[in-house]
C-alpha cells in the first residue's frame, strides 16, 4: 500500500512541476500577440488626406500686406487666450514656389501666394467671428456682403498644395522687371547694350528688347538670364 502511494504522490509532483511551464509559454505567446497588436495599432494614421476634411470650414481673411507673420501669431495667440480652441483651428498663409533671376541666374524663392491675405480654419459664429475681425492687423473677413463664404474643396487643396506627385507643377517663374523697363544685357552680342522691354513670353522664358543699335530701336529676343534690371 505504501508504495503505490509513494507512486501516486510522485506522478502528481511531476504533473505540477511541468504545469507551470507550460502555462508560461502560453502567457508569454498571449503577451506577444498582443504586443504585435498594440504595435500595428499605432502605426495607423487617421489623419485627412485632405486639409478640407478636417473639422471647421476653411475662411479668407484680409491682413495689412507685409504683416501676414505677425497676424498669423496674433491669432493663435488669441485663439488659445480666449479658450476657442474649440471652433479656431489653424492659421495658414499659402505659399508658393517661384523662379527668380538673380545675378544673372535661376534661383527658386518662396514666396506668398497671396501677399495680404491669410487662411483660417474654424467654425465660424459670433464669438469666432468676433474674436478673429477684432485681432491687432485684421482688416476684415473676404465674401460676399456682410457674410464670410468658406473655401471650397478644390480652393483649399490648391491654395494649400494637396497635389498628387505626377500633377506638381514647376515653380513658377516670377520676373523682377515688366514691360516698359530698362534692361541692360549681359550676355552674348548685345552685351552692354541698354533697352527696354517690349514683351514678355512666360512659357519660353524669354523677352523682347528694344535695343539702340545705329540709332534705331531694334527689338531683340533674349532669354531671362541674359538681361539684368537697370
Amino acid at each position: 500500500m505504501t508504495d503505490v502511494g509513494t507512486e501516486e504522490l510522485v506522478a502528481s509532483s511531476d504533473e505540477d512541476e511541468t504545469t507551470p511551464d507550460e502555462s508560461s509559454d502560453e502567457t508569454v505567446e498571449t503577451a506577444g500577440d498582443t504586443a504585435d497588436e498594440v504595435v500595428e495599432e499605432e502605426e495607423i494614421d487617421d489623419t485627412p488626406a485632405s486639409p478640407f476634411d478636417l473639422p471647421g470650414d476653411w475662411y479668407v481673411v484680409h491682413s495689412y500686406s507685409g504683416y501676414e507673420n505677425k497676424v498669423k501669431g496674433a491669432l493663435e495667440t488669441r485663439s488659445h487666450s480666449m479658450h476657442m480652441e474649440d471652433k479656431i483651428f489653424e492659421v495658414a498663409i499659402p505659399m508658393e514656389d517661384v523662379v527668380e533671376i538673380k545675378n544673372g541666374k535661376k534661383v527658386t524663392v518662396p514666396r506668398k501666394m497671396f501677399p495680404g491675405y491669410i487662411l483660417v480654419r474654424m467654425y465660424l459664429d459670433d464669438d469666432s467671428w468676433y474674436a478673429v475681425r477684432n485681432t491687432p492687423g485684421v482688416t476684415g473677413f473676404v465674401g460676399s456682403g456682410t457674410k464670410p463664404v468658406p473655401l471650397s474643396r478644390r480652393e483649399v487643396e490648391r491654395f494649400l498644395g494637396v497635389q498628387e506627385k505626377e500633377e506638381k507643377k514647376s515653380p513658377r517663374f516670377k520676373p523682377e522687371w515688366e514691360i516698359g523697363d530698362s534692361v541692360r544685357v549681359v550676355t552674348g552680342p548685345f552685351a552692354d547694350f541698354n533697352g527696354s522691354i517690349e514683351s514678355i513670353n512666360l512659357d519660353q522664358s524669354k523677352v523682347v528688347v528694344l535695343v539702340n543699335i545705329f540709332g534705331r530701336d531694334t527689338p531683340v529676343e533674349l532669354g531671362f538670364e541674359d538681361i539684368l534690371k537697370n
